[in-house]
């Protein structure tokens, strides 16, 4: 296996002075510590994924565990986007001994750092890298594979709640004959959805889907299939009705959690907004969950959103009757009843409730 990866030993402090430059939103600053790091010896990829890619990981956990502001979160996404410009400038044009790549986002999907990272980590290795950025309708991109003829897609998401369109634009790809490689927190930490989803190969993260696309060229599809092939349990229609009616769910459970949690009567209409969307949330894993048939998915949303709401010091407990008015909204669709009864009963071992309830 043939590897040119340079990864010197420790980044970490490069990384800490990149966080501390972003974390003030100083864009010079920044910059400066990304140079920096070149200049003294660490190479281009390493800076981008060892030094930029860990900065950005942590602005996700700073945010999560409610250290940093949403808006915080933005600017220092941005700010790492014109870092990665400035370095780019700043390194010699690799000279493309390899086949061409595009590098797309999934229609729906607007967090591009991670494709954008793939895409420059590709141009080193010496890959023709086509990459179209954030929120690629899949007419437009299957458009561009008929012109463009790559060897792959590189196809990377973020929010499993884009696993259908992910799901739509993989079958498009290799309808058009045009292998994909998936990758993104989207697709579940071992790359299950990915598998589920009939791509033909699946990385974890930039180093190694580089590695995979350099060491062996994807096998091209063959026989054109529907997304329905892969998941046979869609015939069933509870994902598309679920998915047609969320607006209603959220509105029947909102108003049912206001007669439960009477505390939830005198919000105020920014508390009310951020309800609704929590709720909206809920109602697109759980579409997402009946649609790989997978009830991991919404059970580890559920515990994920659980702990965010209790670093903002919003009672999780309030999830439970969220989902029990939702069941009772479903009740006549039996995947979604027992996909619901079995996350509650893992949301409440999960907040150590027992039975469940307010918290």
């Amino acid at each position: 296996m043939n590897k040119t990866v340079t990864q010197p030993a420790n980044t970490t402090d490069h990384a800490e002075r990149l966080w501390d430059a972003v974390l003030d939103g100083d864009e010079y600053a920044a910059t400066e510590a990304v140079l920096a790091a070149r200049h003294s010896g660490v190479g281009t990829e390493a800076v981008l994924l060892d030094v930029i890619g860990a900065v950005q990981r942590r602005v996700g956990h700073e945010w999560a565990a409610n250290r940093i502001s949403v808006a915080q979160e933005h600017a220092a996404t941005a700010i790492n986007e014109r870092a990665i410009v400035h370095l780019v400038r700043e390194t010699p044009r690799p000279r493309v001994t390899r086949g061409r790549i595009t590098v797309s986002c999934v229609d729906g999907e607007w967090h591009a750092l991670p494709a954008r990272l793939l895409a420059e980590v590709l141009t080193l290795r010496g890959f023709r890298v086509d990459y179209l950025g954030a929120q690629v309708p899949t007419p437009h991109l299957i458009t561009h594979l008929h012109r463009t003829g790559p060897e792959a897609v590189a196809l990377s998401g973020s929010l499993p709640t884009r696993l259908p369109a992910a799901h739509a634009t993989i079958s498009a790809c290799q309808a058009a004959g045009v292998p994909v490689i998936a990758g993104g927190a989207a697709f579940g930490p071992d790359g299950r959805w990915a598998r589920l989803l009939g791509a033909e190969a699946w990385a974890p993260d930039a180093r190694a889907a580089a590695d995979r696309l350099a060491d062996d060229p994807l096998t091209r599809p063959h026989a054109p299939h529907q997304p329905i092939d892969d998941l046979p349990h869609l015939a069933d229609q509870e994902y598309t009705l679920v998915r047609r009616s969320s607006p209603q769910l959220v509105r029947a459970v909102y108003a049912g959690l206001e007669q439960r949690l009477p505390a939830t009567r005198e919000y105020t209409e920014l508390q009310r907004q951020y309800t609704i969307e929590d709720l909206a949330h809920i109602v697109d894993f759980l579409s997402t969950a009946l649609y790989t048939g997978d009830a991991s998915l919404f059970t580890a949303f559920l515990a994920w959103t659980a702990d965010i709401l209790a670093a903002r010091g919003v009672p999780p407990g309030s999830l439970i009757p969220a989902l029990d008015l939702l069941a009772g909204e479903l009740r006549d669709f039996p995947r979604a009843t027992a996909l619901l009864a079995e996350a509650r009963a893992e949301l409440s071992g999960h907040l150590g409730t027992g039975r469940g309830g307010p918290g």
